[in-house]
């Protein structure tokens, strides 16, 4: 009971709440009737902040839940309301369909996220918003479709610019002790799954002082996520023609 109390505490359990506190309040923040794609969107987990906007859906539509089996699934998985059924790099819309484009925790299911990138560039509007979340790293899960554990904020930077977008906001989310605590509560789990074992009374002990150093030195963090955090969120606009010439 002491052990569940203690793991109570905060500190590396805020990834997905700081996440969708961001995502919704920068969709709140887009125009009425503005037409919205959600590429990658798998059960559409966050149509609801888009009630606003004219919502489209998109996905390749080939995991199941099931996966390999391998790494972290999710067991079920429903993608039968899903509004384009294609390639995440060839989207059936033409030139130009979008006001705005959401890409949410999508990036390290992708074989090659440039191309992602560039059929977003495609499909947007001069002017058009592109809203990106992905990992900073990332443990395997939805595999086989898992392809790279995470991407740095450089990865944004060099590669929004080089296809025509200009980026409004990079956040991280979280920072390095954030992260490391977050893997600490996964230590109980995976070592059920792959030691065959649970830990004993002293080991859990060892994990609740690690917590709490970790959620001291979390307080008085100083800009630790430039070395690792959760991940990062991204809000950039594609240029018009004539700016990205420039």
């Amino acid at each position: 009971m002491v052990f569940k109390k203690e793991f109570m505490n905060s500190v590396g359990k805020n990834n997905e709440f700081e996440r969708i506190r961001w995502l919704k309040k920068t969709l709140k923040d887009l125009k009425p009737g503005l037409r919205i794609l959600d590429a990658g969107a798998g059960e559409q987990k966050f149509k609801p902040f888009c009630a606003h906007l004219d919502y489209v859906s998109q996905d390749f539509g080939q995991y199941d839940g099931k996966g390999n089996t391998k790494g972290l699934q999710t067991g079920t998985w429903d993608q039968s309301k899903i509004n384009i059924v294609s390639d995440i790099s060839s989207i059936p819309e033409p030139n130009g369909s979008f006001d705005v484009i959401m890409c949410i925790e999508v990036f390290e299911h992708l074989p090659d996220p440039l191309l992602a990138i560039k059929e977003f560039h495609r499909l947007l509007k001069n002017g058009g918003l592109l809203i990106i979340t992905a990992p900073f790293c990332s443990l395997t899960h939805y595999a086989p479709y898992h392809y790279t554990s995470g991407f740095n904020s450089y990865y944004y930077e060099r590669h929004l610019h080089d296809t025509g977008f200009e980026h409004l906001e990079i956040e991280a989310n979280g920072n390095f002790f954030e992260f490391i605590a977050q893997e600490v509560r996964r230590i109980p789990a995976v070592a059920d799954t792959y030691c065959k074992g649970r830990i004993n009374i002293f080991e859990k002990v060892l994990l609740i002082l690690i917590l709490k150093l970790l959620e001291k030195f979390s307080k008085k963090d100083m800009g630790s996520s430039e070395l690792l955090c959760f991940g990062y969120h991204i809000h950039a606009r594609k240029l018009c023609s004539e700016a990205f010439k420039e």
